[in-house]
Order: structure tokens, then C-alpha cells, then sequence
């Protein structure tokens, strides 16, 4: 039987390193984006000459409603969800805490932390062996900027993750008598395109320096550790955020 993984916020950076990935080791893959559909659907049209099933699905993952049609729309192309892969993520230009808004607040969780929920609430519909499902596993991307708390960045993207390594945890443990998997990924600071919304250079020589193995990471690295999570030799880890950050 077919088996899909749906990847959210998979048309660039890590969630697409994570698609080619996933197609290379015989998943077939369903690509979430929110607005780039040019680059979701160039994606999926790769994986498809990679000899794999692949289709673009548009949804805003702080959306309940959109949600809940973009899993109805995986149902209609037939076979089974097996992973999800929860990497759609946002964060807002560097400030202070005092130069943050309420509605800033907002939109970094309902993205980072609701659309997580949301995500898992419906994969969890469809894997549970307790509702007539196979299960299956569930990868939730973090950040260390949970533990490092990116004080004078974006206080409020840390804290929204650390809210998804505190659910990692918690739905490891509560769904895997259901035969799902729940684990997370924190990478370190990765060349994607996700540092220019937040305006802070990573590029200089300073901040390679920094980190321990003296570079940056590439979201290939990444999708290597989401992969092994999805796979079954990861079948003994449970409820365990993976760290991928250059010792840093």
C-alpha cells in the first residue's frame, strides 16, 4: 500500500531538503505550502520524476478549517498517511520584548504552536491503531532557540518553541500505545531563507566561530535526522527532541 508523508511548510529550505530526501528512501510525498505554490508544485513535479507520488497541497496550518481539508484531500488521492513531518514555521524581524506586539505574539503561535497541534490532532486521527489505523510517525521541527531563549531576537519564536518540544514530549508518550511515533528535531542555525524575514545576518565569519564545528548547517544535514526518525530504525525512540546544531 501506498504510503505518504505530508511535510508542512515543504516547498523550500528543510521541508523540501525533506522531500527529497523522504522520495529517495520510497516514501511518497505531499507537499504543504502556504502562498510560493510555484515552488511547491516544481517541487512535487522533481519527486514525481524521482518515480514517486507527489502532490501540492496549499493550506495555512493556523487554520482549523484549511487543515482539516488539506488531510480530506490526502484521503482522495488513496493510500495511507504514515509520517507527518510538522516543519511549517515562522518568525518576525529581531526586537526586544518591548517592541513586540500582541498581534506579532499571535501569529508566530498560531503558526508555530497551533498549526503543530492542528497537524497532529488530524495525523493522529488517521494513524491510531486504536481507530482502525496501521500508525505511523510524526516528526515536529523545533529550534534551539528553545533552550538558548535568542534574547534581544525573537524571545516569542523561542518560547513557541519551546511550547512544541514540551508537546513532542507529551504525545510521544500519549500516543504511543496508538503505534505512533512522536518525536522532534531542534536544528541549530541553518542557511535557509527563514533569516531574512527575521532581518539577522548569519552569514559572517563571527557566527560560524561560534558554533563548535565552525560552520553553519545545511538543510540537507536536517532532513537526514527527520528521515531517520520517520524510519524504522528509529523504532526505539520515543518522545525525544534530536538535537542538529554543530555542537552548538
Amino acid at each position: 500500500m501506498t504510503a505518504w508523508v505530508l511535510i508542512t511548510g515543504g516547498s523550500r529550505g528543510i521541508g523540501a531538503a525533506t522531500a527529497l530526501r523522504c522520495a529517495a528512501a520510497g516514501w511518497d510525498v505531499a507537499i504543504n505550502y502556504a502562498q510560493d505554490s510555484g515552488a511547491a508544485k516544481g517541487l512535487a513535479s522533481r519527486l514525481s520524476g524521482m518515480g514517486r507520488r507527489a502532490m501540492a497541497l496549499q493550506a495555512d496550518v493556523a487554520d482549523a478549517a484549511q487543515v482539516a481539508a488539506m488531510f480530506a484531500r490526502l484521503d482522495e488521492a488513496g493510500g495511507r498517511l504514515a509520517g507527518l513531518v510538522n516543519n511549517a514555521g515562522i518568525v518576525a524581524p529581531a526586537a526586544r520584548l518591548q517592541a513586540m506586539t500582541p498581534e506579532r505574539w499571535r501569529r508566530v503561535f498560531d503558526v508555530n504552536v497551533i498549526g503543530t497541534l492542528l497537524c497532529c490532532q488530524q495525523a493522529a486521527q488517521r494513524m491510531s491503531t486504536a481507530r482502525g489505523g496501521v500508525g505511523g510517525a510524526i516528526v515536529n521541527l523545533s529550534s534551539r532557540a528553545a533552550e538558548y531563549g535568542s534574547p534581544g531576537v525573537y524571545v516569542d519564536y523561542a518560547a513557541s518553541k519551546g511550547a512544541v518540544d514540551t508537546l513532542t514530549r507529551g504525545l510521544g508518550h500519549e500516543l504511543i500505545g496508538e503505534g505512533i511515533r512522536v518525536n522532534g528535531v531542534r536544528p541549530g542555525i541553518i542557511e535557509t531563507e527563514i533569516h531574512a524575514t527575521s532581518g539577522v545576518a548569519v552569514s559572517s565569519p563571527a557566527t560560524a566561530a561560534a558554533i563548535p564545528i565552525g560552520r553553519l548547517g545545511r538543510a540537507e544535514e536536517v532532513a537526514e535526522a527527520i528521515v531517520w526518525l520517520l524510519s524504522d530504525g528509529a523504532s526505539y525512540t520515543v518522545g525525544t527532541m534530536l538535537d542538529v546544531a554543530g555542537g552548538r
